[in-house]
């Protein structure tokens, strides 16, 4: 079940940009049942996460495993590391050379390398759920169910500035990682999460307030295990969702797509918001039949594909 990372060695990457990389690694990881055994899941990890997705350290334990809601008896989970993310000691400093577009291109690189014909679902969160929306806009019967949680099909203004806020955090701070993280919490969470939270309440010993004790201990706890290099590239990414760039139409691209598509929203996220979400499947719903709308409920804003795991089954157990 649990498996050690794999790599593979991509040769002449050209990006979207024209940034010619004569190799490029991507590594990953098999979970569940062995591949071409089984249906098999393509689960995208988001800004921090990388490919162990269960098992120890496993960053969705709660929603993959033996008996879970994407069942590992059932199913082969595959999982990329995102080229850069630093998990598998591979960095890419120029990360300006990306975009999201690229990451799909090479995903689907590997896929083919694997001789994998059609994926049963692509799943994923935030960043990791923009790369599976660029997946379907490159390569549209690639998987028959996309499943896009807490993300979209583009990055809006107001994400493009809270990541241009981070990029000159990453590049100007004397604690780059810790300042920057501090800066993405509060983007994550919601005023309503804090409040229920700490409720003005304060840490004696240190006298600060108990949030700030907590933001502090958030960014020393990814500057332990995260580099620099790696945050910038997927901040990078983060802002440069968008599958109509240099492209087709929204309507021509997703025309396209055959996949049925998943919108999982959260009602209380201020970075993809449920606003956008839900013009996306106004859409989509004028010219395609196989797409829903589902929303979790929680004052705990964008983190909420990662708390709250209840709703999470419930929206996904009739998919798998």
């Amino acid at each position: 079940m649990e498996n050690k990372i794999t790599s593979i060695t991509l040769q002449n990457f050209t990006t979207e940009s024209g940034v010619f990389y004569a190799s490029l690694n991507l590594s990953f990881q098999v979970f569940g049942l062995a591949l071409h055994t089984a249906p098999i899941v393509l689960v995208n990890h988001a800004l921090t996460g990388n490919s162990q997705v269960v098992g120890d350290n496993g960053w969705w334990n709660d929603l993959i495993g033996a008996n879970k809601t994407i069942d590992t008896n059932k199913y082969t989970i595959l999982a990329f590391n995102v080229p850069g993310n630093g998990f598998d000691d591979v960095i890419i400093e120029n990360y300006s050379d990306f975009t999201t577009r690229d990451i799909a291109r090479i995903f689907i690189e590997v896929i083919r390398f694997l001789k994998i014909e059609r994926l049963y679902a692509i799943i994923g969160g935030s960043v990791g759920g923009g790369i599976a929306w660029e997946l379907v806009a490159l390569e549209p019967t690639i998987t028959q169910k996309l499943i896009p949680i807490a993300t979209d099909w583009k990055s809006t203004d107001w994400l493009i500035a809270n990541c241009f806020l981070q990029e000159q955090i990453l590049k100007n701070s004397s604690k780059p990682i810790e300042d920057a993280r501090i800066h993405a919490m509060l983007c994550y969470r919601t005023p309503e999460s804090f409040t229920a939270k700490f409720q003005r309440t304060t840490n004696e010993e240190l006298a600060i307030f108990n949030v700030e004790s907590w933001l502090s201990h958030h960014g020393k706890k990814l500057q332990k295990r995260f580099q620099i290099s790696s945050y910038k590239m997927m901040n990078q990414l983060l802002k440069t969702i968008d599958i109509t760039r240099n492209s087709d139409s929204f309507k021509e691209i997703t025309s396209r797509i055959e996949a049925d598509i998943h919108i999982i929203g959260i009602n209380s996220d201020l970075f993809f918001t449920a606003n956008e979400n839900k013009a996306t499947y106004e859409e989509l719903k004028k010219y395609k039949n196989n797409v829903t709308y589902q929303e979790i409920v929680s004052i705990h804003g964008h983190d909420a594909f990662l708390i709250e795991y209840k709703q999470l089954h419930n929206l996904l157990q009739d998919i798998f």
